[in-house]
């Protein structure tokens, strides 16, 4: 089951996001056909982007993570609604890398170090706000870390990880964020390090426990209290009607083009790779009469 789990520490001085998504993971794979490699990098952006999407509070509002490192995946482009539900699209899902010599595989080399981490938040009025940081590591989880410390000054320990099988499948998937919060000591923060360092990969947790069993590791003696359970999961909003108004919405030029071929038009979902098709005829006018 995925889910996020919320908590916070008995002294309110240290907060917690948790995330299990090997299932949503697993279909991001199977959509794109992802590479182990990629798998692994869209699985992280995908957890992070959950976790953070979740906690926008306000309905109708929505997250948009974009990683840009210049590797052989090319851009990654994650979406999130309020509720968690994500869905993600990389560039070239194909790309592969051998493992490192550590036996893991190259995240970092494969979304590249040289470009930008950018984190949309849309809540449905005014302008969107973003925040970009330039990336770290192109490993996600700490190029999200730098993200909040330099964008949100919010010190944030996380990790996010992805272990996929033999078959490609993905075994398990998801990981944690870290926040201290006003009032943390350097006893809270030495305690927090200590820990993670002990939890050791995320996915190791998660396999044999799922999120619970993170969230226990991580914070181990903070006592903590657990805010929200929710479900999570791969989820496109694309429909035909989007995607007509979309078609409508091109250039007059490029319509009458189409118009004149005759041609049935096909278009498909960059997210869950669903194919539409459209007649002349709905293009005949304005609207689609």
């Amino acid at each position: 089951m995925d889910e996020i789990i919320r908590a916070i520490s008995g002294d309110g001085n240290v907060s917690i996001s948790v995330i299990s998504s090997r299932e949503l993971t697993e279909r991001a794979r199977v959509i794109h056909g992802a590479s182990p490699v990629v798998t692994a990098a869209l699985g992280r952006t995908l957890a992070a982007a959950s976790i953070i999407g979740s906690a926008l509070k306000k309905p109708g509002a929505s997250l948009t993570v974009r990683i840009d490192g210049g590797g052989p995946a090319g851009c990654i482009l994650v979406v999130s609604d309020d509720g968690g539900n994500v869905r993600g699209y990389v560039q070239h899902p194909e790309a592969d890398l051998p493992k490192k010599s550590n036996g893991k595989l190259d995240v970092g080399g494969v979304v590249g170090a040289s470009g930008m981490l950018s984190v949309i938040r849309d809540f449905g009025e005014k302008g969107p706000y973003t925040g970009a940081t330039r990336l770290v590591s192109g490993e996600i989880a700490e190029d999200f870390a730098a993200y909040f410390a330099a964008s949100e000054q919010v010190p944030t320990a996380c990790a996010f990880g992805v272990l996929v099988d033999r078959d490609r499948s993905v075994l398990a998937a998801g990981g944690y964020l870290v926040q201290l919060l006003p009032g943390a000591t350097d006893d809270a923060v030495g305690a927090v390090e200590k820990n993670v360092a002990a939890t050791g990969a995320a996915t190791g947790c998660l396999a044999d426990g799922g999120a619970p069993a993170l969230l226990e590791s991580v914070m181990a003696g903070f006592s903590p209290r657990i805010l929200e359970r929710r479900r999570v999961g791969y989820r496109c909003t694309c429909s035909r009607e989007r995607f007509l108004a979309a078609v409508l919405s091109l250039d007059k030029c490029e319509l009458d083009d189409m118009r004149e071929k005759g041609e049935r038009i096909e278009v498909c979902c960059q997210f869950c790779e669903a194919v539409y098709h459209f007649e002349t005829s709905e293009i005949a006018q304005p609207g689609g009469g």
